[in-house]
């Protein structure tokens, strides 16, 4: 039967959207390690694209602290955008294919192959685009105000205290996970840029905390800190904290929790 006009226009419902990203989940745990690790690569180069474009944005702006951070949110949004309608394997969204694992379709073992070779793809992509970006002296722009700020946002990142990188990272994957969610809910382009604009924006502007964007923001200024204010330790402690709370984040917040309301029952069903 056709689709009518008003359906195909609309987003998915809740519903449908859980058994997307079901689906999705159990196709990205398949994939191969060649086609993964590239897609993951880019993935990562494109998270570093926005995270650039957040730094030159917010740098000397004279908005105030509220509306610049509102609109380096809306620039960072580029990545999530990039990755969702260019096509890339994001460590952070992937944390959705545990409603595969959830419904028995993937196992335990599938789901680590994926993270693991995304993580390690979106962390070359990450250092890939940081020495690039090193090499291009975009940190010159502005008579150097760039550097300066990429050095100053590394060091309010290390400065954070194990809890609090965990429970940002928790409260920021909840989000991108949700942006994901919404995307995959989305028919067209337009539809899903807006699905990513919000959530994302959110996040930047709230400052939590994202695993892979620290791959980049952190080597970015580690790389222009001729003066060696940077804590090794502290950059160290983030990107741990930060990764397990993604995790969190992700699988608990947003796939746990759509898993028991629209798939538990439907598995049940045909167990």
């Amino acid at each position: 039967m056709n689709e009518s006009p008003q359906s195909i226009t609309d987003a998915y419902p809740p519903r449908e959207i859980a058994r997307r990203v079901e689906q999705l989940g159990v196709a990205k745990a398949r994939a191969d390690t060649v086609t993964l690790l590239v897609l993951a690569v880019l993935a990562g180069a494109f998270i570093s694209l926005g995270a650039i474009l957040f730094t030159v944005v917010t740098t000397e702006s004279s908005l105030g602290f509220g509306p610049t951070r509102l609109l380096g949110g809306v620039s960072f949004c580029l990545g999530l955008i990039l990755v969702v309608v260019a096509g890339a394997e994001l460590f952070t969204g992937n944390n959705l294919i545990a409603m595969a694992w959830a419904s028995g379709l993937i196992g335990a073992r599938d789901v680590m192959r994926n993270w693991l070779l995304a993580y390690t793809g979106n962390v070359a992509g990450c250092l890939g685009t940081v020495f690039l970006v090193v090499w291009a002296d975009i940190a010159s722009l502005g008579e150097g105000a760039i550097g300066a700020a990429a050095i100053q946002i590394a060091s309010a990142k290390t400065d954070l205290s194990l809890a609090e990188c965990f429970a940002r990272g928790v409260l920021c994957n909840a989000l991108v996970c949700l942006a994901v969610w919404l995307a995959i809910g989305a028919r067209s382009v337009t539809d899903k840029i807006l699905a990513i604009l919000f959530p994302v924006t959110a996040f930047v502007v709230l400052g939590f905390e994202h695993s892979i964007a620290n791959w980049f923001f952190l080597p970015f200024a580690f790389a222009l800190d001729s003066q060696n204010v940077l804590s090794i330790a502290g950059a160290v402690r983030n990107l741990v904290a930060v990764t397990a709370g993604n995790i969190v984040g992700g699988t608990l917040l947003v796939a746990g929790v759509y898993w028991t309301a629209y798939l538990r029952s439907e598995r049940k069903q045909a167990d």
